[in-house]
């Protein structure tokens, strides 16, 4: 098991937001976390990449292992430095007033004396996003959505890590470059077993890209299973597959 998480709680200041949420992850797994607006889905990305307060919340209780260990004492840049996870923020978060190759290579910061491997990375994440070396000299405020999507999942894959989280991906892209986007998640998890953690609000491509998953309301796991289990779940049908 890659990834295991006991009984976690967080609060934002007095306001919980995890209620004693549990889940894993195995190595070279697709695993989607899926729910409505608020259900507690970026408060456990932000909580799994150790990000810290007052932007992220604040663990109270439970413990978060990777390999076993904890990591609850780890700094999100030893998580980095150290090749264990990643994390697509909502939103992007890219660098606008740089370039693609600017963005791409300064993810790359920790890993010193790694060049080949770095160009091996790059190599990769172009052939994945061909829109991407095309507009490598490009400042990347001037990309469209969809390509700072695409730069964003890119830069998290020139830190090294092994296993990436994605937060809403699909948000506010058309439906081909969201498509587009998938694809090339599940080519780069096939290709290099790569470990993926996606939390999404559209349902139904969740469960079409993942193995398995999870589902939040409130601060709470309310089902999980196969995508298959959770696509013919009543509950999951009924609030988000509109069925």
């Amino acid at each position: 098991m890659l990834l295991e998480v006991k009984d976690l709680v967080v609060n934002y200041g007095g306001i919980q937001a995890l209620h004693g949420i549990s889940f894993n992850v195995d190595e070279g797994e697709v695993v989607t976390l899926i729910g409505a607006n608020g259900a507690g889905k970026t408060s456990t990305l932000m909580s799994l990449a150790r990000l810290t307060r007052p932007e992220a919340p604040e663990v109270r209780r439970g413990d978060i292992l990777y390999n076993g260990e904890s990591i609850l004492k780890t700094e999100p840049h030893e998580l980095v430095q150290n090749k264990m996870m990643s994390l697509v923020p909502e939103g992007r978060h890219i660098f606008g007033n740089l370039t693609v190759q600017e963005n791409l290579t300064l993810a790359t910061y920790a890993r010193k004396g790694e060049t080949s491997e770095i160009e091996d990375t790059e190599d990769l994440v172009y052939s994945l996003f061909p829109r991407l070396k095309e507009r490598r000299k490009q400042r990347s405020e001037s990309l469209s959505g969809g390509e700072q999507q695409m730069l964003a999942v890119g830069r998290a894959l020139m830190t090294g890590a092994t296993f990436i989280m994605l937060d809403e991906p699909s948000m506010g892209l058309a439906p081909i470059l969201m498509y587009d986007m998938f694809r090339a998640l599940r080519e780069i998890n096939k290709a290099k077993n790569m470990t993926i953690l996606v939390v999404e609000q559209n349902a139904k491509v969740a469960l079409d890209f993942a193995s398995r998953g999870y589902v939040l309301d409130t601060g709470e796991i309310i089902a999980e299973g196969s995508s298959d289990v959770l696509r013919n779940d009543e509950r999951v049908k009924k609030a988000y597959l509109g069925g």
